[in-house]
């Protein structure tokens, strides 16, 4: 029997050593901020403003933690953002496959331009329809179950549509692009097989984006989770606000201990980061795409 050869390990070049070495202080630089946040909101304000937020602890405790969950009322507020957020999530990832799915794989006129157009919505700055938006959400009318003011205005159904109108392009043009590299022959395959164009987007299609799909969902809700403009533009009603909105209420109004308002900040962080560590293997997947081919 022949002993089994050993393959000897690459030895890591100068140029790898300064590529990890950027890496790593680009890692460390987005990290700080966080770092530090969690960093004070363990001590207390009274050590921070005596010996600096960069000096050692002598006392940690997670008390500013309790005190932020129960002073901001944060329970209400966090079901609040999840109301916009999961729907609106849900609902523009349904759409915008949908679109991507006739853009891509159905022999549609004017494919190229239509994707075009909803590529373009993303170039519309918010601000600019702010005070259109406003006036038609307070002239669109609900019924009572819907909304208490009997409007779109002071509903969470105006930020769901407001999130939902401005992150379908974006979507859209992702998945359009991811499914034109798909195969083709395994829907003619399908085609054959008598499968019709629902059979063909929800059977077939759908399941093969599965990677694109979580790192969207994973983009999408970050990005409505965090979002402070619409709701404050459109709700009124302090207890229909999201969970970005409850950071105000630990601001004092003579006196702000920015220890407690960041145990605050890492509270409202932590939903985005569960999200990311529940689909980071898929979001992963999801940016790699295209990398390799073969």
């Amino acid at each position: 029997m022949t002993a089994p050869t050993l393959t000897p390990r690459p030895r890591l070049r100068p140029g790898r050593l300064g590529l990890h070495a950027f890496l790593l202080t680009v890692s460390l630089a987005f990290l700080a901020p966080l770092l530090l946040a969690v960093y004070a909101s363990l001590r207390p304000y009274e050590e921070t403003a005596e010996h600096g937020y960069f000096s050692l602890p002598r006392h940690l405790s997670l008390d500013y933690y309790r005190q932020a969950f129960s002073d901001s009322g944060m329970s209400r507020y966090f079901a609040n953002s999840l109301l916009i957020a999961v729907p609106g999530v849900i609902i523009t990832l349904f759409l915008a496959s949908f679109t991507a799915f006739a853009v891509s794989r159905l022999r549609l006129r004017g494919a190229t331009l239509l994707l075009i157009v909803f590529t373009a919505g993303n170039l519309l700055p918010q601000q600019v329809i702010v005070t259109p938006l406003y006036v038609l959400f307070n002239r669109v009318p609900l019924p009572y179950w819907m909304s208490d003011s009997l409007t779109m205005y002071d509903s969470y159904w105006a930020v769901i549509a407001v999130q939902i109108g401005f992150q379908l392009g974006f979507c859209v043009f992702v998945l359009a692009n991811f499914m034109r590299t798909l195969p083709i022959e395994i829907l003619e395959a399908a085609v054959v097989d008598g499968a019709g164009v629902w059979t063909q987007y929800w059977r077939i299609t759908l399941p093969l984006c599965r990677p694109a799909l979580a790192a969207l969902g994973t983009l999408q809700f970050t990005w409505m989770y965090n979002d402070f403009l619409w709701a404050l533009v459109f709700i009124s009603n302090g207890d229909k606000l999201p969970v970005t909105s409850a950071l105000n209420n630990l601001r004092g109004q003579f006196f702000t201990d920015y220890n407690l308002l960041a145990a605050g900040s890492v509270l409202v962080a932590l939903p985005t980061i569960l999200v990311f560590l529940l689909l980071q293997r898929h979001f992963i997947a999801g940016l790699t795409l295209g990398a390799s081919k073969g």
